[in-house]
């Protein structure tokens, strides 16, 4: 029953996180997962790939809520999700594909270097304008299959650097992250399929369809389902920038202690 609590509560932060920042919620579901399997006497490896498996299943209820509360206010650049949707997806298959033949050590080690890159983002902050590119249709297609393809393997749903490459092209803060909440659709779908096709028969674990974990994705769901338009509500009335800088510090935490966990011990 604590389990539960825990991953319940982690749902909530997690779907706070998501309408807030328009992320998936996965740099902070993943680490739970992971610390909750392996306390359950999970091999490690299956329990790195359960938990980002888990994940992306997770960012699915999560982005659905965020992009419908911020589609009422009119934020979300539906014609952006339409032009990269196809090609975030196709990276989130390669994704889930490259992570069956690598071992969880470095999954786990690829996902807390990651969150690393996110936290520094997230406590650098806004600093004055940024500088608009134009960025060429080719490479954008490269850029949202390589956004799916990493995203999945560390089972986040791609807001983050979502929000990085639209701010870029100069889209509105809040239009970036609305927008970028939806790319967790993109990836999280056909990503968590493939999780749970590719773990089938990989010693999963009880409960589990492959390296999807069933009861965990309910637990979790639960609460990012009630907190994601909640996140979304105050990402349109609140500067975030002390909370993401505080995330960000959590983030660095975080990414310390998996890379123990992977490298250390």
């Amino acid at each position: 029953m604590i389990e539960l609590l825990l991953l319940v509560l982690t749902g909530a932060f997690a779907g706070t996180l998501g309408g807030l920042f328009g992320i998936g919620g996965g740099v902070v579901i993943v680490p739970v997962l992971y610390l909750v399997f392996m306390q359950g006497g999970a091999d490690p490896e299956v329990a790195t790939k359960t938990a980002i498996g888990t994940s992306l299943a997770t960012i699915i209820v999560t982005s659905y809520r965020s992009i419908k509360a911020h589609a009422q206010r009119g934020a979300v650049n539906f014609d952006v999700l339409r032009r990269w949707g196809p090609f975030i997806s196709l990276g989130a298959v390669l994704g889930a594909i490259l992570a069956r033949a690598v071992s969880g050590d470095v999954l786990l080690g690829f996902f807390a270097i990651g969150i690393t890159g996110v936290a520094i983002q997230r406590l650098r902050g806004q600093r004055g304008a940024q500088k608009t590119i134009s960025i060429p249709p080719l490479v954008q297609r490269i850029l949202a299959t390589l956004t799916g393809l990493f995203s999945a393997l560390m089972g986040i749903g791609g807001g983050v650097i979502g929000v990085i490459l639209l701010t870029l092209q100069g889209k509105p803060i809040h239009k970036a992250v609305a927008t970028a909440a939806g790319f967790g659709m993109a990836i999280a779908i056909p990503g968590a399929a493939g999780f749970a096709l590719l773990g089938l028969g990989q010693g999963e674990m009880e409960w589990a369809v492959g390296y999807v974990h069933v009861i965990a994705f309910l637990a979790v769901a639960l609460g990012t389902l009630i907190f994601a338009p909640i996140g979304a509500s105050l990402a349109h009335k609140l500067s975030a920038e002390k909370l993401s800088r505080v995330f960000g510090v959590y983030l660095l935490i975080t990414a310390v202690l998996l890379l123990r966990e992977a490298f250390f011990t």
